[in-house]
């Protein structure tokens, strides 16, 4: 998975990078199809703001997270992520084995 880390007024440290870096690679040991990742890190006053944007064969999944922390911005932003990660692996798993919701709820 390529990342490509951006920051918008504000200059994204080493540490920093390191740190979303580390946090996007969890989410893409639980999903193979992801291609690249945008990241956006945003500073508006005391409010710090984080994007981004999974690209994966099949879907785009997009998500934000503000806090008044940078790191609290991106652990916020990744769980989001993840669960979002986590919901499309299981909807993609479920209309291959061919199993619907009609067909949970009959049983």
């Amino acid at each position: 998975m390529q990342i490509t880390i951006s920051g918008h007024q504000m200059q994204v440290t080493p540490p920093l990078k390191q740190y979303v870096t580390d946090k996007m690679e969890k989410i893409g040991r639980h999903f193979d199809h992801a291609t690249n990742t945008n990241v956006v890190l945003h500073v508006e006053k005391t409010r710090h703001l984080a994007e981004a944007t999974i690209n994966a064969k099949g879907a785009t999944l997009h998500a934000n997270a503000e806090a008044e922390d940078m790191y609290a911005a991106i652990d916020s932003l990744t769980d989001k992520l993840d669960t979002q990660v986590r919901k499309h692996k299981e909807k993609s798993a479920s209309r291959r084995s061919g199993n619907t919701l009609k067909d949970q709820a009959i049983k």
